[in-house]
């Protein structure tokens, strides 16, 4: 049996559905494509992070007007304190927030305060160092800092601190 189709430009005709070839045939075709060598400059690529590895580490930075930033962050940690009575009890701690984060602003963004550590670094201590002392004692879900750069060595040890207390670890900057 065959099909035909009257378009515009005349009569097309399909052959017989026996006369069709099959889709393996063209299986060789992908098949020789995925055989090619990778391009020399993808063989030293480091492979993706296994999907399981969670990530520990993140950054935020926000920048504009005092009110608009806070206005930005109140709904993110409005939902990391509610975190800590729905599915962790740890605290969300906060290392060194900007002044203006008080008090009053926690309460007027609704966060939950009898979750939330607010801590500052004393004597010599950094706020680096409080914040990877907060994350390795495992009992914050997350400690969120507020430090302006961090380099790829800061960012390694909160990301070791962070893996040994279980905990995420934000880093903010505002600016």
């Amino acid at each position: 049996m065959s099909a035909s189709y009257a378009g515009k430009g005349g009569i097309m005709q399909f052959p017989p559905a026996s006369q069709n070839v099959p889709l393996q045939a063209q299986l060789p075709l992908f098949e020789a494509f995925l055989a090619q060598p990778v391009l020399p400059g993808l063989k030293n690529a480091k492979p993706a992070p296994h999907p399981g590895a969670a990530q520990v580490f993140s950054e935020l930075s926000l920048r504009g007007a005092l009110g608009s930033c806070q206005s930005l962050l109140a709904p993110m940690l409005r939902e990391l304190s509610e975190l800590s009575e729905e599915h962790d009890a740890r605290w969300l701690t906060l290392i060194a927030p900007p002044a203006s984060l008080t008090q009053a602003w926690l309460r007027e963004a609704g966060l939950n305060r009898e979750r939330i550590l607010l801590l500052q670094p004393r004597g010599n201590q950094s706020a680096l160092q409080l914040a990877c002392d907060a994350l390795r004692l495992g009992r914050s879900h997350t400690v969120v800092s507020w430090l302006n750069t961090v380099s790829s060595s800061a960012r390694q040890q909160l990301s070791n601190a962070a893996r040994a207390g279980d905990a995420q670890s934000l880093n903010i900057r505002l600016g």
